[in-house]
């Protein structure tokens, strides 16, 4: 019984394997088996007649000697092949990179660079002068405040000041005018400062120190504002560095230890620290020029605007993890950093996936756009040390340019990798009537708050506590040590978000002169707690509740006063000015199309349309669906659809008549316009033999056949492909990348097999076909192919992209090879800038469905 039971068992367990063998399979591997068999025989076939003939094995190690060095002579000269054809078609990239490498000047990397010679003649004739003004600085000014810092300092003295004969270098100027309002001019200094300082300074009469040379190297800003119409024609003069800059010390006398490896990095990151607190964003150093101008204004401007960046997924990462002692290849625990300045956010870690998705949403105060950058870098998650998987930069200028970006980024110093993001610009205004708050815990308001200062703050929290009575002190204090001046911070905080000041010694009027920002989720509800602390003990001196809505109905939203400190001395008041702001969500500003120009009239019944050309395709709401339940998905922009560059097979066919090569069945148009005989040989002249070698032309030999069934069948959008477009102008040659393309349609169940055609028209030859490599059996092919157009760049701006992605079908099928195709207008596009969009993919005669 179970015999037949097994019997009977069996035909269903082969009946339900999708994976049982076919002919085809069989064939394949019978196939397989006889290669081997007569590779084997060929490889042994040498040996057995060396013993045949009664040779020695000598010569077989002779032959198998010539034939390594032959293999090993032959990859080494495909190696160098390889390199120098990486190297055309990657140009700018080594050449940047060797650049970099050389330390070369930054006027060389960037052509909005310029070289600034004159600026370095004027900076050597005046430093002996400015080190007289150091060497008056230092003694004066900060010498006393390094004895104040402590009681161990009191006897500090700079017993040498030399500021050496080397001045700071410029190695590249980049000036600010179109992006900017009309009153001020913004400029961009690289500085390299190598400097042969000597300074030597005794603490105590038995400890000497001393700085003998440093370097420091950072992009020093200057913004000249406002711009007058009086002598001297600038209101005032600010300077910072908009990150922070790079900074090697070396020390001599008792700091000489600090130059040991594990200390100079703690040394040198403590004057960084130093610096930054002085003259990195958001901090500046600000000259006045004339009286109007004040200098708590000029010192802590407003911010430009709020960016909010969207980190939606990423695709193909590297896969760091392996398996079985590094056998076995794994995946990753990717997880993403995102920077702006010294803000800092983390996202969560995505276990065991190499196409993570966070959908996660930050926000950054910008001060300065352009000019401040996000940077984003992505790591896989370790238990000892997180492996890198690539990074990005991003302008917050082009964001503030653009309004809003969404799109894949291609991640740098990593083999393969891209990030999706979407950022958006937040302006700034004092319209209460814009004020939107939302549930998702994003904000609607941004409060920014200079801290002034303090004063008449008590020594400590007994002074106001114990002292409750009028006349005289305690009997504790009548017998205790009469105590100094407090050390005191102010601690400022809106729920979870809190921020401290600096630290101010022994004054019990405080100078803090420092600015903050906050985002503001709920203008109604939410309260400005800051409270003055002392610094040893941490103890209360003094407390101020603020609440927003108290901004929300003043004049301009601002309110700059003292305020009566809570549960300090009579007279303790703080100084603050609060100013609250509403974020606006600027919206893309819609691109003005130039209408067409007039084109010479041709003798023809009727006029030929122009061209349309495709739209960058944004967003793809397919693959930004979010997975998880947060609320993410009310904050996204659901993206309007965007219209299909071509939307039958008639308009196709009247779009690119002008462009259309010949083909066995001839169209009404081309039938009925009569053209001169130059145009006759341009339509006529090719023969059966070319047109069978440019069968991957728009309209090839198959034009009158039909599509596939699967694409016939097809429901939704025919895919997208990225390309980037540039010009290189001093090699005059148009750059068109193929990056890859996504959500192609499948013509077989295991995919397509996908090849990229394109042509610059109106050439449309043999030898100015482009084309990349087929990629098999996917939907969502890489290319990563660069190809180079020899035009120039007003001919390029006059010419049009034609881009065919196609299915690299048998020769015996006659169906179309086109899955997807585009028509890309140059005319419009900023190609010395370069651009990397998205193109949605149409075909002719047939519709996009939702």
């Amino acid at each position: 019984m179970s015999a037949a039971a097994s019997e009977g068992q069996a035909p269903s367990i082969s009946a339900g394997d999708p994976e049982g063998l076919s002919v085809k399979d069989v064939s394949q591997s019978i196939m397989e088996f006889l290669m081997f068999m007569m590779r084997a025989i060929v490889l042994c076939y040498p040996v057995y007649l060396t013993g045949s003939l009664g040779l020695s094995i000598s010569w077989i190690l002779l032959i198998m000697l010539m034939w390594t060095m032959w293999k090993n002579n032959r990859r080494w000269k495909d190696q160098r092949i390889d390199t120098a054809i990486d190297f055309l078609e990657n140009e700018k990239d080594v050449i940047s990179t060797e650049l970099k490498a050389m330390n070369m000047p930054a006027w060389i990397h960037f052509a909005e660079v310029e070289k600034a010679a004159w600026i370095n003649k004027i900076l050597q004739q005046a430093w002996p002068f400015f080190g007289m003004y150091m060497e008056k600085l230092l003694i004066d000014n900060i010498q006393p405040s390094v004895r104040s810092s402590s009681p161990h300092l009191k006897t500090f003295t700079f017993t040498k000041v030399h500021m050496g004969q080397n001045a700071p270098t410029i190695t590249g100027v980049r000036v600010y005018t179109h992006e900017l309002e009309t009153k001020e001019v913004i400029l961009d200094f690289n500085i390299i400062y190598d400097a042969d300082v000597d300074i030597d300074a005794d603490v105590k009469p038995a400890i000497k120190v001393g700085v003998k040379g440093l370097q420091l190297q950072g992009m020093l800003r200057v913004i000249l504002e406002p711009l007058i119409g009086q002598s001297p024609l600038v209101g005032g003069v600010t300077m910072f560095f908009i990150r922070r800059p790079v900074l090697q010390v070396n020390w001599t006398g008792m700091t000489n230890v600090l130059d040991g490896p594990g200390l100079s990095h703690l040394s040198e990151s403590a004057i960084v620290d130093i610096i930054a607190s002085l003259m990195v964003l958001p901090n500046r150093m600000c000259i006045p020029l004339i009286d109007q101008v004040k200098v708590d204004q000029m010192k802590f401007p407003l911010p430009r605007g709020v960016v909010r960046v969207h980190v939606l997924e990423a695709r193909d990462l590297v896969a760091k993890d392996t398996h079985m002692m590094g056998l076995v290849k794994g995946k990753s625990d990717p997880y993403t950093v995102l920077r702006v300045g010294n803000k800092q956010f983390k996202t969560k870690t995505i276990k065991e996936t190499l196409n993570p998705r966070w959908n996660e949403v930050y926000e950054f105060v910008i001060h300065e756009a352009p000019g401040q950058e996000l940077e984003v870098e992505l790591y896989d998650e370790d238990t000892d040390a997180d492996d890198f998987l690539g990074r990005y930069s991003l302008d917050c200028g082009d964001v503030r340019k653009n309004r809003e970006l969404d799109k894949w980024f291609i991640l740098e110093d990593i083999e393969n990798g891209q990030i999706h993001m979407k950022l958006q610009w937040f302006s700034l205004h004092t319209n209460p009537a814009l004020l939107q708050e939302t549930r998702d815990g994003l904000a609607c308001a941004m409060l920014a708050v200079y801290l002034d200062s303090a004063s008449n703050l008590p020594k400590d929290h007994r002074e106001f506590t114990h002292n409750e009575k009028q006349g005289k002190p305690p009997k504790e204090s009548r017998f205790t040590k009469k105590t100094n001046d407090p050390n005191s911070y102010v601690e400022l905080s809106i729920d979870q978000q809190s921020q401290k000041s600096k630290v101010v010694f022994a004054s019990k009027d405080p100078t803090y002169d420092e600015c903050f920002t906050f985002f503001v989720h709920s203008v109604n509800n939410q309260v400005l707690n800051v409270e003055v602390k002392e610094h040893e003990k941490k103890s209360s001196l003094g407390k101020l509740t603020l609440p927003l809505v108290r901004l929300l109905n003043i004049s301009d939203m601002t309110m700059d006063q003292r305020f009566q400190l809570e549960r300090s001395g009579a007279n303790s008041h703080i100084k603050i000015k609060a100013v609250l702001r509403i974020l606006t969500l600027d919206k893309p500003e819609p691109k003005v199309v130039a209408p067409p120009k007039a084109k010479a009239k041709v003798s023809s019944p009727a006029p030929t349309p122009t061209p349309v050309p495709a739209q960058p395709v944004q967003s793809n709401p397919k693959e930004k669906a979010p997975v998880s339940s947060a609320p993410l998905s009310r904050t996204q922009a659901v993206p309007a659809p965007v219209p299909s560059s071509v939307s039958s097979y008639n308009d196709l066919q009247v779009e690119y008549s002008p462009y259309r090569r010949s083909t066995f069945v001839g169209t009404e148009a081309l039938r009925s316009t009569p053209s001169t005989p130059s145009q006759m040989r341009r339509y006529d002249s090719h023969s059966l033999l070319s047109e069978n070698s440019i069968a991957s032309s728009r309209f090839d030999l198959t034009e009158n056949a039909t599509y596939p069934e699967a694409i016939l069948n097809h429901q939704g959008s025919f895919g997208q492909i990225q390309l980037t477009l540039r010009y290189a102008t001093l090699r005059k040659r148009l750059i068109v990348i193929v990056s890859c393309c996504k959500d192609l349609v499948s013509c077989s169940e295991s995919g397509s097999d996908t090849y990229v055609r394109m042509y610059l028209l109106p050439d449309q030859t043999w030898k100015h076909r482009k084309r990349t490599p087929v990629k098999k059996k996917t939907v969502d092919p890489v290319f990563n192919e660069t190809f180079e157009f020899a035009v120039s760049m007003e001919e390029a701006r006059t010419r049009k992209l034609d881009v065919a992605v196609k299915n690299n079908k048998m020769l015996h099928k006659r169906e179309r090879k086109e899955i997807g195709m585009v028509l890309i207008d140059m005319s419009e596009m900023d190609l010395t800038k370069g651009s990397t969009d998205w193109y949605e993919l149409t075909l002719p005669g047939l519709k996009k469905t939702n």
